[in-house]
């Protein structure tokens, strides 16, 4: 009765206002997956004012939806989608920086976008950069303090990593060419991050710049000013498969995801890569997964003890409860673009909501390697007498518990 009420309201509201607000498809029961913050148990009450539909629909634990949720809880997520691209001629790209996301504390990250000979011109960081390919084909070249370099083709699931002060550069090799890049500083765009090779030419004494290469000033009469960042180019002739240079073996700067095998998943939920200095010794400072979960799946109840987790949603839609501690914990919807920062050490897990689509997504730690604590496992290693005491549960559940980390568990 009472929400056959509440959207009475709702529908007077729309008629007085002229408000543009979709009524709910049902009178009874949960309204959250129509937008509206309604329990059906006498809890909630209809939107009346300003409201993006979209957002509310398609974010329902963010009305409410779970009773599990308590206390405050900062806003742990970003969509790409609302940040501000920046056009150039050869491609664009969007960041997610800590005033984006405030919580995001150790990482700050960026899609890219490169059109075939687009180029990321030569530049450095005071930062690491580590970056995946997920459409196209990119050319990298790099080259470090000792001279060492290398020039290499990557592809779709392959990462790059150049520590701090390395110089580098990035071209487009397909039609369309996206990657995502992450820095190990969640302040990317603070003053003295990045230093462009034609900015540093063009504000710097023509004199003193032949001097330095032993040429006739007027050869950097065209030096780009202000620098375009990305700019047309043609592809370079050194796009093969062949890779050039001196950073090999375990100096590599280049790790290619697909041609390891992932690690082991007794949960049978899909398919799980570790990437971090255990297996790419040249990435230092960041680590990272590259996982699929099945549809319905579930990424185990666990909590990092080295690190905050940065996380990029790639495809599918997925839900997460985080647990900040102290009765704190808050559920999140995320899809496509979105971008998420789960505090260190919290409790957390990540489950596929769709019945027919693999959930992908990459996450990032400030640290040299992943590390994580299943909560069953630890249950299961702790006497079980204990575990069945603290949780009021019957003693042979305790005992039965895997005593193996699961990873991603089916549905």
């Amino acid at each position: 009765m009472k929400v056959s009420l509440q959207l009475s309201a709702l529908a007077l509201v729309q008629t007085v206002f002229g408000a543009a607000l979709p009524t709910t498809t049902s009178t009874s029961g949960p309204q959250f997956e129509n937008g509206q913050p309604i329990d059906g148990n006498g809890k909630g009450a209809p939107i009346v004012g300003g409201t993006n539909k979209y957002i509310d629909v398609t974010n329902p634990d963010n009305l409410g939806r779970q009773p599990t949720d308590n206390g405050i809880v900062p806003n742990l997520k970003w969509r790409f989608s609302d940040s501000k691209t920046r056009l150039f001629k050869g491609g664009w790209l969007r960041e997610q920086v800590i005033q984006d996301l405030p919580q995001s504390h150790d990482v700050s990250a960026a899609q890219q976008h490169l059109t075939k000979g687009g180029t990321r011109e030569l530049h450095w960081h005071r930062v690491a950069e580590w970056g995946f390919v997920y459409a196209g084909s990119v050319l990298i070249s790099a080259v470090d303090e000792f001279g060492k370099y290398q020039v290499e083709t990557l592809n779709y699931g392959d990462i790059w990593y150049f520590p701090k002060g390395v110089a580098h550069t990035v071209q487009g090799l397909e039609d369309e060419n996206e990657f995502l890049l992450v820095f190990d500083d969640a302040d990317f765009d603070k003053a003295g991050t990045t230093f462009n090779v034609d900015d540093w030419i063009a504000h710097t004494p023509r004199d003193v710049v032949a001097k330095n290469f032993g040429l006739d000033p007027s050869v950097f009469d065209n030096v780009p000013k202000p620098n375009p960042s990305i700019f047309n180019g043609t592809v370079s002739k050194n796009a093969t498969n062949t890779p050039t240079g001196t950073l090999t073996g375990d100096a590599s700067f280049v790790y290619r995801t697909l041609q390891h095998e992932p690690e082991p998943v007794p949960g049978k939920g899909g398919v799980f890569y570790k990437i971090d200095s255990t297996n790419f010794p040249a990435s230092k400072t960041l680590a990272a997964t590259f996982v699929r979960l099945k549809p319905g799946g579930l990424r185990e109840l666990h909590w990092h003890p080295n690190a905050e987790e940065w996380l990029y949603f790639h495809k599918g839609y997925a839900r997460a409860t985080v647990f900040t501690g102290n009765t704190n914990s808050r559920t999140f919807d995320f899809g496509p673009g979105d971008t998420a920062a789960f505090p260190d050490n919290s409790g957390h897990y990540i489950e596929n909501t769709s019945e027919t689509e693999d959930l992908v997504w990459i996450e990032i730690y400030k640290s040299d390697r992943v590390a994580d604590i299943p909560l069953t496992q630890w249950l299961a290693l702790t006497p079980a007498d204990i575990v069945a005491q603290t949780l009021k549960i019957p003693l042979e559940v305790a005992e039965s518990l895997q005593r193996e980390k699961q990873v991603l568990i089916s549905a």
